[in-house]
């Protein structure tokens, strides 16, 4: 008997930040990764920081000193995004925090310092999340966090993942780097650039991502962005496969605000 168990809870931000277009219009621009090749999901794909939740994360929530943003949120929620800030951290070195006692986040100078100290050791797994907060005396700024989209991969895939999406202005000149490890690149682009860089080749693009790099695309700028999300509920999306004609087709619902239903997916 072959048990199969549910999708993995996980999180990722989209990292937002102004900039100039071509027409010298304002754009948005949002912080991608390419994922290394030798990683069994996704591989070479270009996508958001984020990652699984884990149970470090869960031990933070014990600690309201350690965040902002968590009133009225349950324990899972409160999961998703405290895994969102650490994944974020751990792939791009971004901290969206402040330091205790202050309103503002943290400056770049201090992110740095952070990071140096602890950003391969946490992503080793020879230190905690909790831990660097508390002994650098910053908490999490979750308040940040703008929900943004819920997909859960297809039932029948081998690997499957519960992910939420934020999305969150990057923090002041904190301007993130790869890895090198899990991600082998990385870049800020704005969606027209990426969506492009997928219909020439230049990207692999996975499916979610595709559609809400098309979404965010519609916003000229970062603000636009946050405030047309602001108290809207957030459709949850499981794509449907079928075949058809030779082909594949993904069916989410309508109401998930992609511009349609039904999305061509290649061939066989």
């Amino acid at each position: 008997m072959t048990v199969t168990s549910g999708p993995r809870p996980a999180s990722t931000i989209l990292l937002l930040r102004d900039s100039a277009g071509p027409d010298g219009k304002s754009e948005i621009e949002v912080f991608m990764m390419v994922r290394h090749y030798e990683i069994d999901f996704n591989s070479g794909a270009l996508v958001f920081p984020g990652g699984s939740v884990d149970a470090g994360d869960r031990d933070i929530i014990g600690h309201p000193e350690l965040y902002d943003g968590g009133e009225g949120l349950d324990t899972a929620s409160l999961s998703f995004r405290i895994a969102a800030i650490r994944e974020t951290f751990e792939e791009s070195g971004i901290l969206l925090a402040r330091a205790q006692g202050s309103k503002s986040l943290i400056e770049a100078k201090h992110a740095l310092e952070i990071e140096a100290a602890h950003r391969a050791a946490l992503g080793e797994g020879k230190t905690t999340f909790l831990k660097v907060l508390a002994d650098n005396g910053v908490r999490l700024a979750l308040d940040r966090l703008m929900p943004y989209a819920h997909w859960i991969t297809p039932e029948g895939m081998p690997k499957r993942f519960d992910t939420w999406f934020f999305l969150a202005a990057a923090p002041p000149a904190q301007a993130g780097a790869h890895d090198g490890k899990e991600s082998t690149d990385s870049i800020w682009v704005s969606p027209r650039e990426a969506l492009a860089g997928g219909e020439s080749g230049r990207f692999k693009l996975p499916f979610p991502t595709t559609r809400n790099l098309v979404r965010l695309g519609k916003q000229s700028n970062v603000k636009a962005a946050l405030d047309e999300r602001r108290g809207k509920h957030v459709v949850t999306v499981m794509p449907v496969m079928t075949k058809l004609n030779g082909g594949r087709q993904l069916r989410i619902p309508a109401e998930a605000g992609y511009d349609g239903e039904v999305f061509e997916v290649g061939a066989l």
